[in-house]
């Protein structure tokens, strides 16, 4: 467990599909409220950004509710539209990767905190903390092992200054699933 020390500067950068296909493995929900106030109690909290791809299209999205909840509840949520594309075997597919925006905005925040919290598994953010770690930031990655196959590249986790089990923190930020008895829907 990474020790969070309550004077410093802190950042929450949440890879929104990353987060939500780990815990959905794990069987649990994200009480968003919960999580900002977990957070705030070990240090600083400056930001608590969320990403996430919409599809624009579409009438009513299930993620709609969420992104308005964590927009009125002190998160900043950085969101782009899906495209839609077809493949070599003529299906449609829907493609909207945030990877970019987050290590923009890691990059950009990395002279302003002491600690970033990165709730992602994938292995193409190594070299990111690695950048963000040569200028003096400590990273804690929040992801799991415990699911099959594991949800964290195994590059990502050794970079880390520190890694987390997700299904560690059920009882800090964890709600069974449907159960809407907590923050967020």
């Amino acid at each position: 467990m990474m020790f969070f020390y309550p004077n410093e500067k802190l950042a929450l950068f949440i890879d929104g599909s990353n987060l939500f296909a780990t815990a959905k493995s794990l069987n649990f929900d994200i009480d968003y409220k919960r999580l900002r106030e977990y957070f705030a109690k070990r240090g600083v909290l400056l930001r608590a950004n969320y990403y996430t791809a919409l599809i624009e299209e579409q009438e009513y999205s299930p993620l709609r509710p969420l992104v308005d909840w964590l927009d009125y509840n002190g998160y900043s949520l950085i969101t782009k539209p899906t495209k839609e594309f077809t493949d070599q075997k003529g299906e449609k597919k829907i493609k909207g990767n945030m990877d970019m925006e987050l290590a923009i905005d890691m990059m950009g925040m990395a002279d302003h905190v002491d600690h970033m919290v990165l709730f992602s598994g994938d292995g193409d953010f190594r070299r990111l903390v690695e950048a963000v770690q040569r200028r003096g930031v400590r990273v804690t990655v929040i992801s799991s092992t415990q699911t099959t196959p594991p949800m964290i590249a195994d590059e990502l986790r050794r970079q880390a200054d520190a890694f987390i089990e997700l299904s560690d923190m059920y009882d800090e930020f964890g709600r069974a699933n449907g159960d809407a008895t907590h923050g967020a829907p």
